[in-house]
């Protein structure tokens, strides 16, 4: 079992790749405390991780307030006697468009959640990092940082950009602490969110949702728009023991559709 006694803590535990993570992270051993603003959505979450025989505490979490992240380490602490590993998935989606066409006002609560959220999870696990002698963080960026999509959001690109900075910052800081960041940069993932993004761009665009999906996987060499499940084992490698010689990198997850230099 790769996560096997670890406390890990993951933020960002919704519909998409989230609550994967907490699933397969319970499923490999770790006990995991998870949040989201969704209270119900997260309670539903730690209810199957529990009925299937895993250890998991929720807290509602809104990582824009300093008080709900030092609440969501806490409790994984008070729960579980530390914490070994945060993933931070926490994000915003700004709106999609072009540049001249945006509200750059707005562009502030989306790094306030997807970088600067990031930010306040990091220092509200180092504490207990630091206490127990190391420990590992992985920050979920975006390929739209390194691939613009034209129309997409500018906001969510920007942001993500950003986090792959601050992970590099953090990890020349707290290394001597045996504390590990590293970030990972997603593509397509298959799962409910972007099916239903699937479904409002076949219907604005007037054609079917398999000739869409289709066109994604020509694009991608592996030929198919990587499940979210395997991306979420991806991440959660980075706070296994397998990647205990690795801080401040940056892995690339999207079946090859952007390979970065």
């Amino acid at each position: 079992m790769l996560l096997k006694d670890k406390v890990i803590v993951i933020t960002g535990v919704g519909p998409g790749m989230g609550q994967a993570m907490a699933r397969i992270a319970a499923a490999e051993g770790a006990k995991v405390a998870i949040g989201a603003r969704n209270g119900a959505f997260l309670e539903g979450v730690a209810k199957e991780i529990r009925a299937a025989g895993g250890e998991a505490v929720a807290q509602v979490t809104d990582v824009s307030k300093r008080a709900d992240c030092d609440a969501l380490a806490n409790a994984a602490a008070a729960a579980f006697g530390g914490i070994d590993g945060l993933v931070n998935s926490a994000y915003a989606a700004g709106e999609n468009g072009l540049f001249d066409d945006g509200d750059l006002e707005s562009w502030a609560s989306v790094i306030d959640v997807a970088c600067m959220g990031s930010a306040r999870m990091a220092q509200a696990v180092l504490p207990h990092m630091k206490a127990q002698g190391g420990g590992a963080i992985v920050n979920v960026a975006t390929m739209q940082s390194l691939k613009p999509l034209p129309g997409g959001s500018p906001s969510y690109a920007v942001a993500k950009g950003a986090l792959t900075t601050l992970t590099r910052q953090i990890a020349a800081d707290y290394g001597r602490h045996n504390i590990r960041v590293n970030s990972t940069r997603m593509g397509w993932l298959w799962g409910e969110p972007v099916r239903n993004a699937i479904k409002g761009m076949a219907q604005h665009q007037g054609i079917s949702e398999e000739d869409i999906v289709k066109g994604v996987a020509a694009r991608i060499p592996l030929g198919v728009i990587p499940p979210e499940e395997e991306c979420a084992r991806s991440v959660l490698m980075f706070v296994s023991d397998y990647t205990r010689m690795v801080t401040g990198a940056v892995l690339d997850i999207n079946g090859g559709e952007w390979m970065a230099p």
